[in-house]
């Protein structure tokens, strides 16, 4: 039976890691932050693009599922993108209560740029750290998710 290493669970390793956490965080959203600001938008918006983006056709219960947040706030933000043609909304086929959501050339777009972006810094600390770290990393990261939404990631 393995055992946690006590080290990592020294609250000065924990704060430590938050601390990592808040200011990764930061420069991963900072150049985001300001190309969605030139739009007037800001990270539910990029959110809700990156989500559609990636799941293209996906219904707006299925969004509210995944953002965890009301009905009144994603209303706000798909209103906005909607408006600026961002985002397109289809009447389901098979069930017409139900609104698809797909990017728009215009959100596609955005979705790129902010997505490459990203995907670098990320591409650059992947190759700092090495395989085993990534993994390590990975397996971090889906501890922190909730159990739900960590069914998302199989087999990672």
């Amino acid at each position: 039976m393995s055992r946690a290493n006590p080290l990592y669970l020294r609250d000065a390793d924990l704060r430590n890691a938050m601390e990592l956490l808040f200011f990764a965080y930061r420069d991963f959203t900072a150049e985001p932050d300001s190309i969605l600001a030139r739009y007037g938008f800001g990270r539910a918006h990029h959110r809700v693009i990156y989500f559609v983006g990636a799941s293209p056709g996906m219904a707006v219960n299925d969004l509210l599922g995944i953002l965890k947040i009301t009905k009144q706030s994603l209303s706000r933000v798909l209103s906005q993108l909607l408006r600026g043609d961002f985002i397109e909304q289809k009447t389901d086929k098979t069930d017409r209560r139900r609104r698809l959501l797909f990017l728009t050339e215009k959100g596609r777009e955005l979705e790129a740029l902010i997505s490459e972006r990203q995907s670098a810094l990320i591409a650059r600390a992947y190759r700092e750290a090495g395989a085993d770290a990534v993994a390590g990393f990975c397996t971090v990261l889906r501890g922190l998710i909730n159990e739900q939404d960590r069914n998302r990631f199989p087999g990672e």
